[in-house]
């Protein structure tokens, strides 16, 4: 190699790569050991001054070995990097075994033991505490500014329509909108709210702030927070798989998250807030892991603290405890040990009772739609609910790619420059096309649990306008209900809304704002399945002597009940979007209460499931995930070719020889030539360039920090000083500079396999152990490395897709 000498500067200077996945050059890539604010290091003793001074020649023949206590930063890694689980991991069990040794000396040592043990819960606790909170302060806020964008209470600005009215003697349930408290805009504005005028002044001023919350929304973000935007799930899954992506759960971006989540919710758009709030809640896990040590300098362990923090942010999203820890099992976790399954469980109970104690809702529930049918469903039923599970497979698969293919245009294009215009127009449109159609209008949240909704006496919505429904002859019980005009004139509005909810969300999911996935998923699903509901319904009142009917369905029973269709559909379609099955059943019945109908959610979750994987194989998230070029070995799909290690590894055939460092000969020159000339974030070490005998692995962070370190604080090491990687060193000739010991910083255990080993096996390797790199060898030899992006960019090969897609953009 043509050594150039190293031009000694700033950590910068090293050029180092971002990327611990590829040992090959990536141009423009620089490390940068400056820590974001929003993300404490991992050591305070980590010094501002990181620049490389020579030192003093010092003649003396003491080895200097600086790794007998930990340098600060040895260990650490940099923004887009993949942790090294097994390192991590060994670690942690040698604190472990530490502090349990050291228990039986003294008390205090006992004291500390097993206050070490109790950390986890209690951290649990407090994200549980921090996460309930903020969704309840977020679902507080979300619905006033929603209600104002249609009007004002004047006893107190504060209240939304809701509780404004709760007091008002003026509302029955006949007419539950003559509450003078609540004044219209075109009441305040000009006094009445009669007339084609009034209906502009509305019109107007819905439109008007719709896009101001747009505006502050997509501002915030690309200003203070631009990790803030979408939904966060894909890079949540990225992070727990091991990647860093600093400052993606800091705390400026909980705070900027939390702010324009409920911006974004009120301004009308296509959006829900529930995947967010799994953000928001990992948020609250990374920060308070800061608290403490044990969970601070060790990467593992923080994510087995995220992963329950996700259980969390879909318990206080949706009321359901259970099923955000199966959701964190199912859907975003790459390591789960029944450890991390316990703490979830606690952690998203912990959430569930502060949702519960502040009552955002205010129905002293803490679902989110609570359904109450009093119809069980029959077995002939089963037909339908089917069919909305081939329905919410299509959509699924017709959703993923129209919205990749959109957020490639946007990621490729011009457009992707404008996100406040392209947020704006979005908006606009939305805000327009809703005003005038009252299922549009109201919030996605509304909406939903409107179609649920089982029509009662009391009801006043047109979805419960049949004809003969005071008549209570029948012993209480509801009889048959023939449909009347309202039912029909709601029947066309949610035709309209499917389409518009349909179209609208494709352009808005991926847009520079807190936007989740959920509640437009579900809506859709919900609206299908109500008319379907209906449809069923007047099909089995008008022909109820049909073979399919007359057996289970007499003249004045209620036989269908179409609030359970739009449940059924609105699992479908999500099922079909997410590809989530246990999870989402469990999700739905804690949702809505209703234990009885698992079944029906089961038979179509399973088939929106199977229909979409027909279709396509991945999922929104995965599919963003390799959109956005994330290093993510996907656990639940399996490597069926016939490939070897050999035909992966670097470097191939014609290749420059693989940059190796040498146990006893090189010198901090030759060490800092290599750093400044290549992007690897690794080297491998062998006893000899002839004998290419493996003796271990050195990360090349590792090797900056402990030779500046070196160079700073010790006395003696110059350019020409001799590194040393083995146990003991042979004796060196007076006068000569002092050896650098750095055999503490080497990985005596690298995982290796022979050139010879199939691919299958090298894959499973990766995924289970979670692997940075794995080398190559024959005989012992060393012949190459294969990093975990080679793994990614051969899979992507071999599945006819473009290999270089996997970049970390």
């Amino acid at each position: 190699m043509d050594h150039r000498g190293f031009q000694h500067g700033s950590f910068s200077s090293f050029q180092s790569s971002s990327s611990d996945e590829d040992m090959m050059d990536i141009p423009g890539t620089a490390m940068d050991f400056s820590m974001r604010d929003d993300v404490p290091p991992l050591d305070e003793e980590i010094e501002e001054d990181r620049s490389y001074n020579g030192g003093g020649i010092s003649y003396s023949n003491r080895i200097m070995d600086f790794l007998e206590e930990p340098i600060p930063g040895v260990g650490t890694y940099d923004d887009f990097n993949t942790i090294d689980w097994v390192r991590e991991k060994s670690r942690d069990r040698d604190r472990h075994r530490e502090i349990t040794n050291k228990s039986k000396e003294s008390t205090w040592a006992l004291i500390h033991s097993v206050s070490d043990a109790f950390s986890g819960w209690l951290l649990m606790l407090l994200i549980g505490l921090l996460s309930g909170s903020l969704a309840g302060l977020i679902d507080i806020s979300a619905h006033w500014m929603t209600d104002l964008k249609e009007g004002i209470c004047t006893a107190g600005f504060w209240f939304n329509h809701e509780h404004c009215c709760w007091n008002s003697q003026h509302v029955t349930f006949e007419n539950r909108d003559n509450c003078p408290e609540w004044n219209s805009w075109s009441q305040l504005i000009i006094s009445t709210e009669e007339g084609a005028f009034a209906y502009i002044v509305n019109y107007f001023m819905y439109v008007l702030w719709a896009l101001l919350f747009a505006f502050l929304a997509v501002s915030l973000v690309k200003v203070f927070a631009p990790y803030a935007c979408g939904s966060g799930i894909p890079e949540i899954k990225t992070i727990l798989s091991g990647f860093i992506i600093r400052g993606y759960l800091g705390k400026w971006t909980l705070i900027i998250k939390t702010i324009t989540l409920v911006l974004a919710v009120s301004s009308g758009l296509s959006l829900g807030k529930e995947g967010p709030l799994v953000h928001v809640a990992c948020c609250c896990g990374n920060i308070l892991c800061h608290c403490f040590n044990k969970y601070r300098k060790n990467e593992a362990k923080r994510r087995e603290v995220l992963s329950a923090a996700a259980a969390a942010g879909v318990s206080v999203a949706f009321g359901a405890p259970i099923g955000g820890v199966l959701f964190s099992l199912e859907e975003v976790s790459y390591y789960f040990p029944l450890k991390t399954l316990w703490r979830s469980f606690f952690a998203a109970l912990v959430a569930a009772f502060t949702l519960r104690s502040i009552n955002p809702f205010g129905n002293s529930r803490l679902v989110l739609f609570y359904v109450e049918f009093h119809t069980p469903w029959h077995l002939f039923e089963l037909v339908p609910f089917i069919l909305l599970g081939i329905f919410g497979g299509l959509w699924g698969a017709l959703f993923i790619r129209t919205n990749i293919a959109w957020c490639r245009k946007r990621k490729t294009t011009q457009l992707g420059k404008y996100p406040v215009i392209e947020v704006l127009t979005v908006t606009a449109i939305t805000a327009v096309l809703a005003f005038p159609n009252e299922y549009t209008r109201m919030s996605t949240s509304e909406l939903i649990s409107e179609l649920f909704n089982d029509c009662g006496l009391l009801d006043s919505s047109k979805l419960c306008d049949y004809e003969n429904r005071f008549n209570t002859s029948k012993g209480g019980e509801l009889p048959d209900r023939p449909a009347g005009a309202g039912v029909y004139s709601a029947m066309w509005q949610l035709a309209l809304t499917l389409i518009l909810k349909i179209v609208i969300t494709i352009f808005t999911f991926g847009m520079k704002i807190p936007s989740g996935l959920f509640i437009p998923s579900m809506a859709v699903g919900a609206i299908t399945g109500r008319l379907l509901g209906v449809g069923m319904e007047q099909l089995a009142y008008y022909h109820h002597d049909w073979a399919i009917f007359n057996s289970w369905c007499s003249q004045g029973a209620d036989c269908i009940t179409p609030g359970l269709y739009a449940m059924v559909g609105a699992a479908a379609c999500l099922g079909g979007v997410t590809r989530m099955t246990v999870s989402l059943v469990v999700i739905m019945f804690e949702l809505t209460g209703g234990l009885e109908y698992i079944v029906p959610l089961m038979a179509a979750a399973m088939t929106s499931k199977w229909v979409a994987d027909a279709l396509g194989r991945e999922g929104i998230y995965d599919a963003h995930i390799r959109l956005n070029g994330y290093p993510f070995l996907e656990a639940k799909e399996e490597f069926a070719h016939k490939t070897l290690a050999m035909d992966v590894m670097k470097p191939r055939r014609n290749d420059p020889l693989l940059t190796v460092l040498t146990q006893d000969s090189m010198t901090v020159e030759d060490v800092e030539t290599i750093i400044s000339e290549t992007t690897y974030s690794g080297f491998p070490v062998v006893v000899s360039r002839e004998s290419q005998r493996l003796v271990g692995f050195v990360l090349r962070r590792d090797l900056i920090i402990s030779i500046e370190n070196a160079r700073k604080k010790q006395d003696g090491v110059v350019s020409t000083s001799i590194i040393y990687f083995t146990e003991h060193s042979p004796p060196m000739p007076p006068y000569t500079p002092p050896t650098l010991k750095l055999r503490n910083i080497l990985d005596l255990s690298p995982f290796t396999v022979t050139d010879l080993t199939p691919m299958e096996i090298v894959v499973d390797i990766f995924r289970k152990l979670g692997l940075r790199q794995c080398l190559v060898t024959h005989n012992g030899r060393l012949l190459g490395i294969i990093t975990k992006k080679d793994v990614l960019k051969h899979i992507a090969q071999m599945a006819n897709q473009d290999p270089d897609s996997i970049l970390f953009n």
